[in-house]
């Protein structure tokens, strides 16, 4: 059996199955970084296009952007004082500036399909079912902070975000309710965008791993097919 074919034995346990050696003799080593490739790159932009729409976060509860924890915590004396539509209008501004920054998310989570290394491939094939996801969070996270944070500051600077949050906050304060952590919104939408985007890429990633034939890439199908 070639090295290929062996390689290609050792990616199989990712996925808590033997196939058939025949079956991976057929697979070279290029098609597998091929197919791995495919894959990463159709569930990124699958999680982009998910996310970066109206409601990608605010209309989906597992990546919604809640009020920072402080402002939660002062949420119902807000509310109890007449200031709950303030509540409302942050939290719906805070998720409209997560989608308007992952929009732009693609060309960077590309840019590190097409840099992946054979080394990288082979880590991920072996690492488990978001080993893709975790590759993207390590290359991208970085870059994609310093992308998306002029794009969160234009959203909150277009809609005020930062006289609402004064306006929501005012009061909070004089209760001690608000900490420091918690004062700068631009860099808590930010992280919070990359969380979201990150998770969405994981679940794109593991629907591939566990329905490879479902793909519409013949290559994604050849390869995760015969690893299954």
């Amino acid at each position: 059996m070639g090295r290929a074919a062996a390689w290609l034995l050792t990616c199989a346990a990712f996925l808590a199955a033997v196939p058939a050696a025949a079956q991976l003799e057929r697979i070279s080593n290029k098609d597998a970084v091929a197919g791995l490739k495919a894959a990463l790159e159709k569930g990124s932009q699958a999680a982009v296009a998910q996310l970066g729409r109206q409601d990608g976060f605010f209309g989906d509860a597992r990546v919604k952007i809640p009020l920072p924890e402080s402002l939660r915590r002062a949420e119902g004396l807000m509310r109890r004082l007449g200031m709950g539509r303030y509540a409302d209008e942050l939290e719906l501004t805070m998720n409209r500036a997560a989608e308007a920054a992952v929009a732009e998310a693609k060309p960077l989570l590309v840019d590190a399909v097409k840099k992946m290394s054979v080394q990288d491939a082979k880590g991920i094939l072996t690492g488990g079912d978001t080993a893709g996801t975790e590759y993207f969070r390590r290359t991208t996270q970085d870059p994609l902070r310093k992308k998306f944070l002029p794009i969160v500051q234009q959203a909150t600077r277009k809609v005020q975000l930062a006289e609402k949050y004064d306006q929501y906050a005012e009061v909070g304060a004089r209760f001690g309710l608000i900490t420091e952590q918690d004062a700068n919104l631009d860099q808590y939408v930010t992280q919070k965008a990359l969380d979201g985007l990150y998770f969405m890429i994981a679940e794109e990633e593991k629907k591939i791993r566990q329905d490879p034939l479902g793909s519409a890439s013949s290559i994604i199908k050849k390869v995760f097919g015969a690893l299954r």
